[in-house]
């Protein structure tokens, strides 16, 4: 059974920093950019925030995915798993644009998708227009603007955490916790649509005989239907499903991660695994888990390294620009063979 997402109203940043962040939750913070201005002209119009993009778009090329009316807006594989059932080329926002005027009024249009579209070469005039004072000032993020007609993305995690902010039509996220990834049935890990693993399910006809544990990842569903003005608060590693509900919709997103600038995606980890711990046999594979937990599972207040002098603790001490480039030879010597 779903349930709503907790919903915040008047949301300062002091709030967002000491009680929904640590919660670990996803939140759903009503009418929080209300007053920007792509808010109000999508308010107005589709016409008129079209007119405003248009005009604050740069010539750099975008990824503009395009499906055909028959896969109904969700952008996913074809049946073989090695390709997928709609186009991606690489083309200005404005011709994203064009297409949606075009189709904007059709019974069943093509389905019309541009994910994580970068402000800062495709819409640099629009930065200082959309502000985000819950995020401190320092911290580095990426804002990018999601814009298409009535499509669907398919359920993934991401990385970073993210504030979700719609500017033009509803929007429907479905989230599930990390804990759910054995009942979302997901695809290829290094062939991907945009670069995150995604769910097979279609979220509107459920194949349960195909998905049967999916039934069980409904049960820990949250929902989240939002309104232009509104913001969702997603933590890393949520996964999501999501859905514009309407001819026309436009989100914009603030990607951050609360991680040094040394550390890079933990997926690669996941991948060098494949090499060094999968086809291990059961009980090897176990304890290689116990030593993983002492290491880098383990408590932050646990130091496992506490009983050796802070000097003599080689690469397990604590970050520098030299261990980190000792690191990375030393992984290098085993890879390069």
């Amino acid at each position: 059974m779903t349930r709503p997402v907790p919903e915040y109203e008047g949301v300062d940043r002091a709030l967002f920093e000491s009680v929904i962040v640590p919660s670990g939750r996803p939140a759903v913070l009503r009418q929080g950019v209300a007053d920007w201005p792509m808010v109000q002209l999508g308010r107005t119009s589709t016409a008129a925030l079209s007119d405003h993009l248009r005009a604050a778009a740069t010539d750099a090329p975008t990824p503009i995915w395009s499906g055909a009316p028959e896969i109904e807006g969700r952008f996913s594989y074809a049946d073989d798993l090695k390709s997928f059932n709609h186009v991606q080329e690489n083309a200005p926002l404005a011709t994203l644009l064009d297409r949606l005027a075009a189709h904007h009024d059709d019974a069943h249009p093509p389905g019309f998708y541009a994910g994580g579209v970068p402000f800062r070469p495709c819409l640099p005039g629009l930065l200082a227009e959309t502000p985000m004072p819950l995020l401190d000032p320092a911290t580095q993020r990426r804002t990018s603007l999601w814009i298409g007609n009535r499509v669907r993305t398919a359920c993934h995690w991401d990385l970073p955490q993210n504030l979700a902010c719609v500017v033009a039509g509803r929007r429907r996220f479905t989230l599930f916790p990390t804990d759910q990834i054995a009942n979302l049935y997901i695809g290829p890990v290094d062939f991907t649509l945009s670069g995150q693993p995604t769910s097979l399910v279609d979220f509107h006809k459920p194949d349960f005989d195909r998905f049967p544990r999916f039934a069980e990842a409904l049960q820990h569903a949250e929902i989240a239907d939002l309104a232009p003005g509104d913001v969702l608060y997603m933590p890393s590693l949520w996964f999501h499903h999501v859905e514009s509900l309407d001819p026309f919709g436009a989100m914009v997103n603030f990607w951050w991660r609360d991680a040094p600038p040394h550390m890079t995606a933990p997926i690669f980890t996941l991948l060098h695994g494949l090499m060094t711990l999968r086809d291990l046999n059961h009980r090897e594979r176990q304890a290689w888990r116990v030593i993983f937990d002492h290491y880098l599972f383990r408590p932050d207040d646990e130091e496992p390294m506490a009983h050796i002098p802070p000097d003599a603790r080689g690469l397990f001490a604590a970050m520098t620009p030299d261990i980190e480039q000792r690191l990375k030879a030393t992984l290098m010597g085993p890879l390069s063979r």
